[in-house]
């Protein structure tokens, strides 16, 4: 059995961490942002794509964060769900709304095997939409690097998929908008 006083700190340790989380979020929040609106017409082809239909959960989610999208504000937002059960796809449409605005997105994954798992995922479906969808590891090397690099500084990427190597030197954007960074507790500190 814990003593009160062992509960008391603990609850005082996890209070200053929500607390210190909160006003991060709050400073952040206050650097404007740019308004991702965008015609409809990326996501509509990509739900087409899709063999199934959204979930009732995966609308909801995807009407919030499309509303994010759509403010001036900067949007920091969790995406919870099981394995399989579509945060992908969620973020996936989501990055159609910042194409759709001129955007390009990245999404940041801890692992190469997790990176080429998204990318397996992600390709057909926004190829299939008309969005350019790439992968940038550790194991990218040499011209396949450099062109890739290339495609990202000139806009014709739409989707970077990848690990830290998304955000290592060399790694120019031409116009990034949305970021997902996939498993962010597996992250050190400075990745994050």
């Amino acid at each position: 059995p814990q003593s009160a006083a062992r509960r008391r700190l603990a609850y005082d340790e996890l209070l200053a961490g929500q607390l210190s989380l909160a006003l991060v979020r709050s400073k952040i929040r206050k650097i404007p942002g740019k308004p991702l609106i965008g015609d409809g017409m990326i996501s509509a082809r990509l739900k087409r794509a899709l063999p199934y239909e959204l979930t009732s959960s995966q609308t909801a989610a995807l009407a919030e964060i499309s509303a994010d999208l759509s403010r001036s504000e900067r949007m920091l937002r969790l995406l919870q769900g099981d394995v399989g059960s579509g945060k992908t796809v969620v973020a996936l449409l989501a990055m159609a709304q910042a194409a759709e605005a001129g955007g390009q997105s990245v999404l940041m994954a801890p692992t190469e095997v997790l990176a080429r798992q998204h990318l397996k995922t992600i390709f057909p479906l926004a190829e299939a939409a008309g969005m350019r969808a790439a992968i940038l590891t550790g194991n990218e090397k040499g011209r396949e690097r450099e062109e890739i690099l290339n495609h990202l500084a000139s806009g014709d990427i739409d989707v970077l998929i990848g690990t830290h190597a998304v955000f290592q030197d060399g790694a120019i954007y031409r116009s990034l908008a949305f970021v997902v960074i996939d498993e962010q507790h597996r992250f050190g500190v400075q990745q994050r």
